[in-house]
Order: structure tokens, then sequence, then C-alpha cells
């Protein structure tokens, strides 16, 4: 791909967002389906009830994730959401992609336009929706997350929605959309203190803080636990930290953060 088509598609979603036709129509037929189909529960919906813009922090289970989180926030938050490059790839299908929400992001490296796209969707109110994982995890317990979404949170100051999705990586094999049942659950909002320029460190710390509330929803519609694994502190060994750096202090303020 030429990175004049994947410059167009960032373009789209920063000036653009969801397509409003697009999206009205997608919501009206995708819901009822989801709902009777899918069996779809949708719970702590009333959590997504936030003014302005939102990152949505999920787990990913299935292409279907975009659409079934969607389905659970109110009607005025069209949601925009990354996508591997890859699926940019076909023209047709990066065109209709744009148009219901995703834009492209390079896994594995840190994609500055992505991330830039993400900001600017945020900072005019938008939601992005982000998988910290990185990639979808369709067995088992949940994956490792990534720093990014902490890296975000704190470059917007936007608020996080924890969200956890199960049941939706049974449901497709090859072309066959199987009736299988469907949950999700949407946690409290999450505020963090806002940083031009966090480091890798600071958004590792804030991503820490993050996942476990998205675990925490993902235990509770019965998804499989992770491993728990004992702890070594080494807070003895450590070098004691400058109470009055601006990171010391920036941690500081994660740490009395509250879950609204």
């Amino acid at each position: 791909m030429t990175d004049e088509r994947l410059n167009s598609y960032h373009a789209f979603a920063r000036e653009h967002g969801v397509n409003r036709g697009l999206y009205v129509v997608a919501r009206l037929i995708l819901v009822p389906f989801f709902l009777f189909y899918f069996r779809l529960s949708r719970q702590g919906r009333k959590n997504s009830r936030i003014k302005g813009g939102t990152i949505v922090a999920a787990n990913h289970r299935s292409f279907l994730d975009p659409f079934v989180i969607g389905s659970c926030l109110p009607w005025g938050k069209p949601m925009n959401y990354v996508a591997k490059v890859e699926l940019f790839e076909k023209r047709w299908q990066g065109f209709l992609l744009v148009r219901v929400g995703a834009f492209p992001i390079r896994r594995g490296e840190a994609d500055e336009e992505a991330m830039k796209t993400a900001e600017m969707v945020l900072a005019r109110g938008g939601t992005i929706c982000i998988f910290p994982e990185g990639t979808r995890i369709r067995k088992g317990s949940l994956g490792t997350p990534k720093r990014g979404v902490g890296r975000l949170a704190l470059r917007s100051g936007a608020p996080v929605l924890p969200v956890a999705v199960s049941g939706t990586e049974n449901v497709r094999r090859g072309f066959r959309i199987r009736p299988r049942k469907v949950d999700i659950r949407v946690g409290r909002p999450m505020s963090f203190p806002q940083a031009e320029q966090p480091s890798p460190a600071l958004a590792a710390s804030v991503t820490s803080r993050i996942w476990p509330n998205i675990e925490l929803q993902w235990e509770d519609i019965g998804g499989l636990p992770p491993m728990r694994r004992a702890a070594v502190s080494a807070v003895d060994r450590a070098a004691p930290a400058d109470p009055g750096s601006p990171v010391t202090n920036t941690l500081a303020a994660i740490a009395s953060t509250t879950i609204r």
C-alpha cells in the first residue's frame, strides 16, 4: 500500500469520523440481530454515558468485537477503532472500513500516525476503541496488554472505559455465522492526569491500572481468569525516587486516581 493511500484513510478518520448514514443503517440492522441471534447480554451500559472524547479499552476475540462494543454505546457516540493495516490492502475494503469507523495501525511498532489520528478524534469529542492486546486472543484467558492504551490515555486526557467481550470467538466458522451466546460488560470509567510526552515507563504504569479493570469485567461475564503468579517486590533494592521529580509526581497522581 502506498503512503498516499494510507494517509488518505487517516485523513478521513480525522476529518469525518464515522459516516452517519452508514452508522444509523448498520446500528438499526445489527443491534436487533445481535440481541436475538447471539442472545447478546449488555451489562453496564450506563457507564458509557460520558460526554466528550472517550477511550474504549477492550479485549479482542473476534472481528465482530467493534460492532458488538458499538452496540453498547449511546446512539450519539459513534465509535472509531484501530484495525491492522493489512485489512486496508484492497481498495474496496479500505473504502468501506474507514467509513464504518476503522483506521489503519501498523502492529508491532510505535505507529505515530495512528496515535495522532486517535488523539484528533478524541480532541473533537469522538470515541476511540483500542485493543491493548494488539491482536485477537481466541482461546483461554486474556493476553498481555501493550502500553499504547496508557500512552493514549495520558496524551489525550480522555477517560477510559474498561470493556470485556466474551463469546464472539465462537460465532464464526469459515463463512458461517453461528448463533452463539455473546456477553459484554462495560466497567466504570477511569481518568488519568494528562501528560504531553509520557515516558514508556509511565505509559506502562497506566496500562497496568487499566488492564486489571478489563480482567474484572472479563471474569464477571464468565471469562477464564489469568494464571495467578507470585510477585516478588524489588522495592528494597530500587534506588529511592526523587520526591520532587515530575515523573514521581505524575505517578503519585495516578496512584491516587479514583475509578468514577
